[in-house]
């Protein structure tokens, strides 16, 4: 039998090995914004995060432009309106980590969520757009403070609104480009869990940078919001369901193959399993559903996402993604809210948490986007902030 001494040594030996090998400790650092707030997020003790652009709204995903500039989307609020802009962020000061100028570049977009930049074969640069309703593209002239050209519609989605019966969930569209040259656009499920009506929900779709031969490549994605292409990869975050209680289904993040389905609404993952959802009818066969390459607890909301790879200098997070997480809705459950390591096989690890600090929230993470080897931006919706993130002395 062991003694009670001997139990506490053991544990606390435990204890400060799971600390040790989970990642190294987090340190407060004091964020002062421009509008009076201040509080505090957690990092490691060698890193800095700068508040680097202020005064947005729900301030989404980014994307280089051709001539070097970083544009960022921003939906206004969480309603299914045509208040959306999209902006350059500009006069970048590399010493102070900010951005001087933040420059409406469009406004009037219905929830724009994601942007895309792509030269094609003729040398001509093309900006694309997801919207709640469509895709469209327009040529981009270089250095431009405006659009100079007309859009052309590629696609159109199903954009019932949050008032439509199956529930008017996801009013996000996210996309990206292969290196295979193909575009890829995912589009969330219409409710929690259903049988969908329009065979694009719950899905990722592939084209042609032109529009040309769109097909579904891959379905049973309830909500996939973060996608970047790595190798010959299209890696994608996924949430899911949220009537199975608050410990499942596992919020997950895939290697998308073509031709998957990766079992949205009657299968679900939570663990290392595929389980069956007792409350959606079918004889789907869960055991052929793809595993997920990662998984993170239910609610915790994954979204944008970047692969810091060999060339990155710290350990910490070189060769593995950097993942926000979003955050549940329901802020007693503590999920989420924060900036994660996820390697796979093994289990995330924090590198940016306080955006939830007891009842209060401070941010919701959105996006991650690479500026260098070393240093990143981050996105914030709750607040409007764009944070800029890098080594300390860096």
């Amino acid at each position: 039998m062991i003694r009670p001494i001997v139990l506490y040594v053991l544990v606390a030996v435990l204890f400060a090995f799971a600390l040790k090998t989970s990642g190294q400790k987090l340190a407060s650092q004091t964020i002062s914004l421009a509008n009076g707030k201040w509080f505090k997020l957690n990092l490691p003790t060698n890193y800095e995060i700068i508040p680097a652009a202020e005064g947005l709204n729900r301030v989404r995903f980014f994307s280089r432009a051709p001539d070097g500039r970083i544009f960022v989307t921003d939906m206004f609020n969480l309603t299914d309106n045509t208040k959306g802009k999209i902006y350059v962020l500009d006069e970048w000061d590399e010493a102070e980590g900010k951005f001087g100028a933040v420059k409406t570049y469009m406004s009037g977009l219905r929830n724009p969520n994601s942007i895309a930049f792509f030269t094609d074969e003729d040398g001509i640069d093309w900006l694309y757009i997801a919207e709640t309703d469509k895709l469209t593209r327009r040529r981009y002239i270089l250095g431009e403070e405006v659009p100079t050209k007309d859009a052309e519609t590629l696609a159109t989605f199903p954009a019932y609104g949050l008032s439509y019966k199956y529930g008017g969930w996801h009013l996000t569209r996210t996309i990206v480009f292969g290196d295979n040259g193909k575009l890829y656009i995912s589009v969330g499920s219409s409710c929690n869990a259903c049988r969908e009506k329009e065979p694009v929900r719950a899905s990722v779709i592939e084209m042609n940078p032109d529009g040309s031969e769109q097909l579904i490549f891959a379905t049973g994605l309830r909500n996939a919001v973060g996608m970047r292409w790595l190798g010959n990869h299209l890696f994608a975050t996924n949430q899911g369901a949220d009537h199975l209680g608050l410990n499942r289904p596992d919020d997950t993040f895939y290697a998308v193959r073509r031709g998957r389905d990766y079992g949205w609404p009657q299968c679900y993952q939570y663990r290392t399993r595929v389980f069956r959802d007792r409350f959606i009818g079918g004889r789907k066969n869960c055991r052929r559903v793809q595993k997920a390459y990662a998984r993170f607890p239910a609610h915790t909301s994954p979204m944008g996402f970047e692969y810091f790879g060999a060339e990155t200098k710290d350990a910490l997070i070189r060769d593995a993604f950097v993942i926000a997480q979003h955050g549940s809705t329901d802020k007693s459950l503590k999920r989420g809210y924060k900036v994660v390591i996820m390697r796979k096989g093994k289990d995330p690890v924090d590198l940016i948490t306080g955006f939830l600090d007891g009842k209060t929230v401070n941010g919701r993470p959105l996006d991650i986007f690479k500026l260098s080897h070393d240093t990143f931006l981050l996105s914030d919706d709750h607040a409007g902030v764009v944070y800029y993130i890098r080594p300390r002395g860096e």
